[in-house]
C-alpha cells in the first residue's frame, strides 16, 4: 500500500488514495512478514521464530505458500516504485535457479537444479534471501538517515541551500549551471536521493535556467547529473554505501573518506561542462534578486550544523545511528529559530511521512536484491562465474565477487560497484533522476538522459581509474600522502581532458576541431589509467590538443580581422 503511494501526487487527488486491492496487499503482507515470528499453529507449520529457523532446508507447505506470497509481493513492490527493469532481472535469477539443471553440464555456470521449495527457502528462510543485509542495513541505517534529510529540509535548510547557491553565482553568464550544480551538491548531502534531489532544485533554478537561455533537456541533464551526486556526496552518500560498510566490516566514516576525492572529481566534471555550456551555446548573464551570501550564512548558516555533528559524532567512534538520531533532533530544534519553518507537532509528522516514504524504493530494491543474491549464493553462481573469467587459477570455493578473484583489493572494488550502482539513476532506458528532470523541465525524456549521461561522463570513469591498476586506491585516500596527492593530480587533469572532449571546447581558448577533441579524449583514458608513462602521453596529448586548438583559434582571428 505504501509502495503504491510514494510517488508524490497532489493532497486533493482521488487516485492517491489506496483502493481495494492495496488494502488486500498490505494485509497479506503484514501476515507473510509476521508468519515467522507468530507463535501460534499454522497447519503444519508456524509454531514461533526458533521452530521456523528449525524448518530451513525442510519447508513445510504453509511455509511455501507464504514464502511464494512474499515474493510475489516484494516484486511487485518493486514494480511499483522503480520500474520493470529489477523485477525482470530477478525473474531471470530465479528462472536460472530453477532452470540450471537443464544446461549443459559441462558448462562452467551449469548446476545440479533447484526445485520450487528450494528456491522458497533460500529466499524465505536464510540469511541471504530478503531478510539479508541489504535489507537489514536499509531497516538500520537508511531509514533514519532519509527521516534526518526530510526533517532538514522541511526546517528550512533546502531553501537555504538553494538561496545561498543563489547569491553566490549571482550576475555572471553560467550563474544558473553554477547554482544548479552547487544547489544538487548541498541539498543532495542531506538528501541520499538523486531523483529527489532533481525535482527539488529543479523546481527553483528551472526558471533561472530557461531565462539564460538552456533548453529543457540541457537544463534537465543539467539537474539529473547534480541530483545524482546526492548519491556520492558525504556525509549521507547513497544507500549502497551502507552496504559497502556492513559488507566489508569498516566504519561508515571510513566509506566517507573513501568518497571524497572522486565526489570533488565528479562535481569538478559538471562544473567544468557548464561553464563550456555558457561559452559554447552563448548562454545569457542571469541578474538574480538575491542577497549577501555572507549575510545567508551569518542568518541561516545554523543548518550545516548538524550536517558537522555527523562527521564529529563519526569521527569521536559513535555508531552511525546514533550519530544521525542526534543530528536529526538537533535539526528539529534549530528549526524554531526561523518561525516560517518550526517543525511544529504537524509538520514533524510530516517530515517523518516523508521520510518513510522516500526509503520505500530503497527497501523495495533491497529485499528485491535478496533474490539475486539467494541465488548466486544456492547455485554457486558467484563461485563459478569467477572461475570463469579467471582462467588457469584454482577454481574458487568461496563466494567472492569477479573483481576480489582478479585480486582487486576489497575496498575498491567495492567503490567501484557503488559508483555504477548509483550511475543506474542516470542510465537509459530508466534513468529516473533524468526522468524527473524532464518532469520539471519538460523536455523529452529520452534526449534529456543522454544530455545527462555527458554531465556525468567522469562518475563513469573515475571507478574504471579504482580497479585497473595499484595506484588507483590513492584516489580513495588510502596509501602514502605523495601518492594520493600525484594519482588526484592526474585525474584531475583527466576530467579535465574529458570536459573538454566531451564538450568540444577548450576554457579560454575556443572550439575545438575533430583532431584535437580526440587527442583530449585519448588524453582523458591515459591520464585516468594512474601509470607514470601514461600519464606523460596524456599529459602530452592535452597539451597538444590545446596549443593546437589556440593556433586554430589564432588563425581565425586574424582571417576574421582581415576581412
Amino acid at each position: 500500500m505504501l509502495s503504491r503511494s510514494s510517488r508524490p501526487r497532489r493532497r486533493l487527488d482521488p487516485d492517491a488514495r489506496p483502493g481495494v486491492l492495496d488494502w488486500l496487499l498490505a494485509g497479506v503482507t503484514l501476515l507473510v512478514c509476521l508468519y515467522p515470528v507468530l507463535p501460534i499453529q499454522v497447519g503444519s507449520g508456524g509454531g514461533g521464530y526458533n521452530a521456523f529457523l528449525d524448518r530451513q532446508g525442510l519447508l513445510e507447505p504453509v511455509d511455501v505458500a507464504m514464502g511464494a506470497l512474499l515474493l510475489v509481493l516484494v516484486l511487485e513492490a518493486c514494480r511499483r516504485t522503480t520500474g520493470w527493469a529489477l523485477p525482470i532481472v530477478c525473474g531471470l535469477f530465479l528462472a536460472y535457479g530453477y532452470y540450471g539443471g537443464l544446461l549443459p553440464q559441462g558448462w562452467a555456470i551449469a548446476h545440479a537444479g533447484l526445485d520450487f521449495d528450494q528456491i522458497v527457502d533460500a529466499l524465505y528462510n536464510s540469511g541471504s534471501g530478503f531478510f539479508g543485509t541489504p535489507l537489514d542495513v536499509a531497516a538500520t541505517y537508511i531509514v533514519l538517515f532519509t527521516i534526518y534529510g526530510a526533517v532538514l529540509e522541511l526546517s528550512g535548510g533546502a531553501r537555504f541551500f538553494v538561496n545561498l547557491s543563489v547569491a553566490a553565482f549571482r550576475g555572471s553568464r553560467s550563474a544558473a549551471g553554477r547554482t544548479t550544480v552547487a544547489s544538487g551538491f548541498l541539498l543532495g548531502t542531506v538528501s541520499g536521493s538523486g531523483t529527489a534531489t532533481a525535482v527539488s532544485v529543479g523546481a527553483v533554478t528551472w526558471p533561472i535556467m530557461r531565462q539564460a537561455g538552456y533548453t529543457p533537456e540541457r537544463a534537465g541533464g543539467v539537474l539529473a547529473a547534480a541530483g545524482v551526486g546526492a548519491l556520492l556526496s558525504p556525509p549521507t552518500l547513497g544507500a549502497a554505501a551502507f552496504i559497502v560498510a556492513e559488507y566489508l566490516e569498516v566504519s561508515y566514516l571510513t566509506v566517507l573518506g573513501w568518497a571524497m576525492i572522486p565526489t570533488i572529481l565528479y562535481y569538478l566534471g559538471i562544473l567544468l561542462a557548464v561553464e563550456i555550456d555558457a561559452r559554447r551555446f552563448g548562454m545569457r548573464a542571469t541578474h538574480l534578486d538575491a542577497g549577501s551570501p555572507w549575510r545567508l550564512l551569518g542568518r541561516f548558516g545554523y543548518h550545516f550544523s548538524s550536517l558537522i555533528a555527523i562527521v564529529v559524532l563519526l569521527a569521536i567512534g559513535m555508531s552511525a545511528t546514533r550519530a544521525v538520531v542526534y543530528a536529526t533532533i538537533l535539526a528539529a530544534l534549530l528549526s524554531f529559530l526561523d518561525r516560517r519553518f518550526a517543525l511544529t507537532p504537524r509538520r514533524l509528522f510530516d517530515a517523518l511521512s516523508s521520510g518513510v516514504r522516500g526509503v520505500l524504493p530503497v527497501v523495495a530494491v533491497c529485499a528485491a536484491a535478496g533474490v539475486i543474491t539467494a541465488m548466486t549464493t544456492k547455485t554457486g553462481l558467484g563461485a563459478q562465474f569467477s572461475s570463469v573469467l579467471v582462467g588457469g587459477v584454482d577454481a574458487i570455493t568461496d563466494n567472492r565477487t569477479v573483481m576480489l578473484a582478479l585480486d582487486v583489493p576489497a575496498p575498491a572494488a567495492a567503490m567501484f560497484v557503488f559508483y555504477y550502482s548509483v550511475l543506474s539513476e542516470v542510465t537509459p532506458p530508466t534513468a529516473l533522476a533524468a526522468v524527473g528532470a524532464s518532469a520539471v523541465t519538460g523536455g523529452r525524456a529520452i534526449p534529456t538522459m543522454w544530455q545527462t549521461l555527458r554531465y556525468a561522463a567522469p562518475a563513469f570513469l573515475v571507478p574504471i581509474a579504482f580497479v585497473v591498476t595499484d595506484p588507483g586506491e590513492y584516489l580513495l585516500g588510502r596509501g602514502p600522502v605523495i601518492g594520493v596527492v600525484w594519482a588526484s593530480a592526474a585525474a584531475l587533469a583527466g576530467i579535465v581532458a574529458l570536459s573538454f572532449a566531451a564538450g568540444g571546447w577548450v576554457l579560454g581558448v575556443g572550439a575545438m576541431r575533430p583532431i584535437p577533441r580526440i587527442l583530449t579524449a585519448v588524453a582523458a583514458m591515459l591520464l585516468l589509467f594512474l601509470n607514470p608513462v601514461t600519464i606523460a602521453a596524456g599529459s602530452a596529448c592535452l597539451l597538444g590538443a590545446v596549443a593546437r586548438t589556440m593556433i586554430f583559434d589564432k588563425r581565425r582571428s586574424t582571417a576574421g580581422r582581415r576581412t
